[in-house]
């Protein structure tokens, strides 16, 4: 989430001052720029990969602070949410066996977050997104106590000035919702790769980076599920675009750019153009306690840390992002790819690097200037379209040329990208290894979304869409500890779930969401219509702000009827006048085992689920419900006492 040692500007003069010195920042790069004050005979890659950490029952846990306690290991870091962490990677220098070290310390250094986390009883994941994450575990009780993350969110939610942010996200399923914060932003995890740049190639190869943005992702995806619904095969983009937006609705047609951005245009000279740009469109969050003067320090000889510049910076999500950055007194700049997502395993991630830092080191020999041959318009539509469909994208190419992801991987990219790995001497072998794993799930089109799309889909038929999550996610972390490439996985089934203990779940994992409701003034005739249509048992009664009134079942209106069977015609009964008017409810948070009892207790065979004070309606669990879930419990026991003979 960006530099530490960072405040919320408490006055406009805190804020004022802060811009002095981030424009005096600029004024200093520019003069280095001019001056040639940038190392240029090394080039470097590095990576940072941000995981999960989840319980027993693959939901996440709020450990983060303990597990970096027992490491002791600076390479680890916090991240906005207790349940998430990121290591970062040692620099290696871009030549040689650059992308085996950096697999080897990715997959040493996860070793020691998993063994440390199994000692407080979790487990890590990687996942773009983790399925089983809930909207309840996305709030500000469980941001890691860092004092940059609550000025953060501080920031972004004066900003906004509302009191809730709006989700809409479509897919196969459709997400429309509010939450109370960016918190929500927590639920990703990505894996960020830099490449080192000379100052005089910034702008070809940031612009390389932006066109081959789309093709890269589409092969990567890996985020396709958020609270239980099926949306796009890289979901991260549009939930961290919408979580941390700080425009607001207007009746006037202007254009704002978002906080989390593709672009707007091709760089025609430097990387100076972007943080230029960025000053100018994009208000302060954050300031500094201490500055130092930049331009001062670049005159009498030093190199400056351009220590506001990187915090403002750091509040801007490009999804290629510009750094400045100083290492051994030495100023050098990088591009850092935001795109990727962690998972599904380790071999994966590095081969989605292997051809993103080789089409940025190769695409200069075939396209000298790849905005003479193509419009940006076309690269940022190239995007969102692999954020939406993975490989079954189709995509504008250069000169206009409509071309299947499939295609243009196998017979154009992959091909361009070994080129520029092995140009730059990085081991045939470390080559031939990630393309191999590339050219197969070009082919086959398998791409960590697929895989888990399709197994969702699989068991859903058969099974609740909450044990198809907690499979697909218990199927995720069996083949990651493997390092089997995930294309080579077999889809996810319930058998991964084997010795779970159901009883731990909760409402919210089994109640029904997709419910029809209705008004206490509607005539009764409407809801006996519906219930007898979509054979209905119970139907919930909602006011206008979708908050529980009361609940209605097939018995109540067995009983009106026929007390009333010779019932005048002029009498038009509503639905008030038989509903149960303050039915008992129960929370989302609860576990599935409370409901159970609160169901055979009060001799009932639902329960509507609530939220809030206002007991806004959120779902319904009912009786069948808990018969697919003795059933699931029964098949396991009659297989444990197979085994067991």
């Amino acid at each position: 989430m960006g530099v530490q040692n960072v405040v919320l500007p408490k006055t406009k003069k805190d804020e004022q001052e802060f811009v002095k010195y981030l424009l005096r920042d600029t004024q200093a790069l520019e003069k280095m720029l001019m001056e040639q004050l940038f190392e240029t005979d090394t080039i470097r890659i590095g990576a940072e990969q941000e995981f999960n950490l989840i319980d027993d029952h693959y939901k996440p846990s709020c450990t983060n602070l303990e597990v970096l306690e027992k490491l002791k290991n600076p390479l680890f870091t916090t991240e906005l949410a207790r349940f998430n962490m990121e290591c970062n990677i040692d620099p290696v220098e871009f030549k040689g066996k650059c992308l085996s070290k950096v697999e080897k310390q990715i997959i040493q250094l996860l070793g020691k977050a998993r063994k440390v986390a199994q000692g407080f009883g979790d487990d890590i994941i990687l996942t773009g997104i983790l399925p089983t994450i809930r909207k309840s575990d996305v709030n500000l009780d469980n941001i890691t106590p860092v004092p940059r993350y609550d000025a953060l969110m501080n920031a972004i939610l004066k900003m906004r000035n509302e009191g809730s942010m709006s989700l809409n996200i479509e897919g196969v399923d459709e997400m429309k919702t509010k939450h109370s914060s960016p918190m929500v932003e927590s639920s990703n995890t990505g894996f960020q790769v830099h490449l080192q740049v000379k100052p005089d190639e910034f702008a070809a190869r940031y612009n390389i980076a932006q066109a081959i943005c789309g093709p890269a992702l589409a092969m990567a995806v890996n985020s396709p599920l958020l609270f239980g619904k099926r949306l796009w095969h890289e979901t991260r983009i549009a939930l961290f675009q919408q979580a941390v937006d700080t425009r607001t609705a207007h009746i006037h047609l202007r254009d704002r750019s978002p906080r989390v951005m593709f672009g707007n245009k091709w760089v025609t000279k430097s990387i100076l153009e972007i943080y230029k740009e960025d000053i100018m469109r994009f208000r302060v969050l954050l300031s500094a306690t201490d500055y130092e003067d930049s331009l001062k320090t670049v005159i009498d000889g030093g190199i400056p840390s351009l220590f506001a510049l990187l915090v403002h910076n750091s509040t801007v999500y490009r999804w290629n992002r510009p750094c400045y950055g100083v290492a051994g007194g030495v100023a050098h700049l990088r591009i850092e790819n935001r795109v990727l997502p962690a998972g599904p395993t380790v071999v994966d991630e590095m081969a989605n690097a292997a051809l993103w830092l080789g089409l940025l080191n190769g695409m200069g020999d075939h396209y000298p200037d790849i905005t003479q041959r193509m419009e940006f318009d076309d690269a940022k539509d190239n995007f969102f379209k692999a954020c939406r469909q993975g490989m079954d994208t189709s995509f504008t190419w250069v000169d206009e040329r409509k071309i299947s992801a499939k295609e243009l991987m196998l017979k154009e990219l992959i091909p361009i990208a070994k080129e520029g790995l092995l140009k730059n001497k990085v081991d045939k072998d470390d080559v031939n290894r990630y393309f191999e794993i590339l050219e197969e799930r070009a082919s086959t089109g398998k791409t960590g979304a697929s895989w888990m799309l399709n197994s969702y889909n699989k068991i859903a038929k058969k099974h609740s869409k909450d044990e198809a999550i907690l499979a697909v996610t218990a199927c995720t972390l069996q083949h990651q500890k493997t390092e089997m490439p995930a294309h080579t996985w077999p889809l996810a089934s319930v058998e991964n779930l084997e010795g779970s203990e159901y009883t731990t779940l909760t409402v919210e994992s089994f109640m029904t969401t997709d419910l029809l409701t209705v008004f206490k003034d509607d005539i009764l005739d409407l809801a006996a219509e519906m219930m007898n249509t979509q054979r209905l048992r119970y139907i919930p009664v909602e006011d206008e702000d979708g908050c529980l009134v009361g609940l209605l079942t097939s018995s109540l209106l067995m009983r009106h009827y026929n007390r009333n069977y010779f019932w005048d015609s002029k009498d038009t009964p509503l639905v008030k006048d038989v509903m149960i008017s303050n039915p008992l409810t129960i929370t989302g948070s609860e576990p599935i085992r409370a409901a159970l009892e609160l169901m055979q207790e009060n001799n009932i065979g639902s329960l509507p689920v609530v939220e809030g004070d206002d007991r806004t309606l959120m779902g319904i669990i009912m009786e069948q419900d808990f018969l697919k879930i003795t059933g699931r419990l029964l098949k396991q026991k009659q297989k444990h006492n197979k085994k067991k003979k």
